[in-house]
């Protein structure tokens, strides 16, 4: 049986120890890394906000939801119950061969087709399947000049015009051009189309 008596040295170091790792790790840490964070990195540290007209309309990070022909639409996000909702990130998790998941490309193939029936060029993939996340913010440079055409229509644009925004916010690999593929960030691109022509 244990005697207290002999125990009592053992517990204040071992209290005194469990506060100080507790007030390092909890507290002093944490404030640390957030301080170095919002000095070395501010943009990143408040969540890579954009905004218009003064007020946060988003993150570069999280997609967001566009249907209008006049915007360049992103990835289709498979969170429920509304797409690009970050509480629910994931993907779907249909296989290539579930019938839910070729029913669901089909009707965003038909969606694209509809918003603009004049072009005739292969879909590329990225515009009609998820991201593992559900909260892509960006697309292939190919499926953003998809779909230039239709936005330079939609806000009586000359084609070079859309062309050129899309050229300018492409976005090379990353880890000096070793890691990733070129992307456009869709709400970045549909920023500047505004800033170009008031929808």
């Amino acid at each position: 049986m244990n005697n207290p008596k002999t125990n009592a040295p053992l517990l204040r170091p071992a209290l005194t120890l469990f506060v100080l790792l507790a007030a390092l790790t909890g507290a002093v840490y944490p404030l640390a890394v957030t301080g170095v964070a919002q000095a070395a990195f501010p943009q990143q540290a408040h969540g890579s906000l954009l905004m218009k007209d003064g007020r946060v309309i988003g993150s570069s990070l999280i997609g967001q939801h566009f249907s209008d022909p006049k915007y360049f639409w992103g990835r289709p996000s498979a969170t429920a119950p509304r797409p690009y909702d970050a509480t629910a990130s994931g993907g779907s998790n249909q296989g290539p061969l579930n019938p839910a998941l070729a029913e669901a490309v089909r009707s965003r193939i038909a969606a694209l087709r509809a918003a603009d029936p004049g072009s005739t060029a292969p879909l590329p993939a990225d515009l009609v399947t998820a991201s593992a996340s559900g909260l892509d913010p960006h697309i292939s440079p190919a499926g953003a000049r998809w779909q230039a055409a239709r936005v330079a229509q939609a806000r009586a644009l000359a084609p070079a015009q859309v062309e050129a925004l899309i050229a300018q916010h492409t976005e090379g690999a990353t880890l000096f051009g070793l890691m990733g593929e070129p992307r456009v960030n869709v709400l970045a691109l549909n920023l500047a189309l505004d800033a170009l022509a008031k929808p």
